[in-house]
């Protein structure tokens, strides 16, 4: 059965953006980069809220731009024919390779995992991690700690009441001193 992984950047106070809405503490060095194109070609489908899809539509056309690096154009290859569902209630219409959700939050996750297909079924964006973690979908947990505070904003792990147990799986420090953090859910 393919997994459901919730990987994001986070501040050491547990945040993806900050209190002014910035995350460009998370501008990934080379290093880190590398290691996110990695990740992706794992996955098989990702599933994003609107505001993680807006700020991806870059990459949809980053391609054309004459000045883009190697490994700019490396993951942009490998993120233009990666099947997105978007859950949205505001856009009527997507890009590339994405489509709308037509159901549920579970509903989307118990259908791609019963299709056949490689690859994890990937989570991004706190909002909508949040509503999987709150019905029990995740799989794994990977946290890309960098070493500031930011004081408050969207936090990475959902606010809720109930106690979930984890295993480490993986971690891994980078030369930037950001620690990476894979944990499984214990089941």
């Amino acid at each position: 059965m393919r997994s459901v992984t919730y990987s994001m950047s986070v501040s050491l106070d547990g945040y993806i953006v900050g209190p002014d809405g910035s995350f460009a503490w998370t501008e990934p060095d080379e290093e880190i980069f590398r290691f996110w194109i990695d990740e992706i070609r794992e996955v098989g489908v990702h599933l994003l809220g609107r505001r993680l899809y807006e700020t991806m539509l870059y990459w949809e056309t980053a391609d054309q731009d004459p000045s883009l690096d190697d490994s700019s154009r490396e993951w942009t290859a490998l993120w233009k024919p990666l099947p997105k569902v978007v859950f949205s209630t505001t856009l009527s219409a997507v890009q590339g390779h994405a489509r709308l959700a037509s159901g549920g939050l579970a509903e989307e996750i118990e259908r791609l995992r019963a299709e056949p297909g490689e690859g994890e079924i990937a989570i991004g964006g706190a909002t909508l991690a949040a509503e999987a973690a709150a019905l029990d979908l995740i799989d794994e947990y990977r946290a890309m700690v960098y070493p500031v505070l930011v004081g408050g904003g969207i936090p990475f792990f959902p606010q809720r009441e109930r106690r979930v147990d984890l295993e480490l799986v993986e971690t891994r420090t980078f030369s930037s001193k950001v620690v990476y953090l894979r944990h499984r859910v214990a089941r």
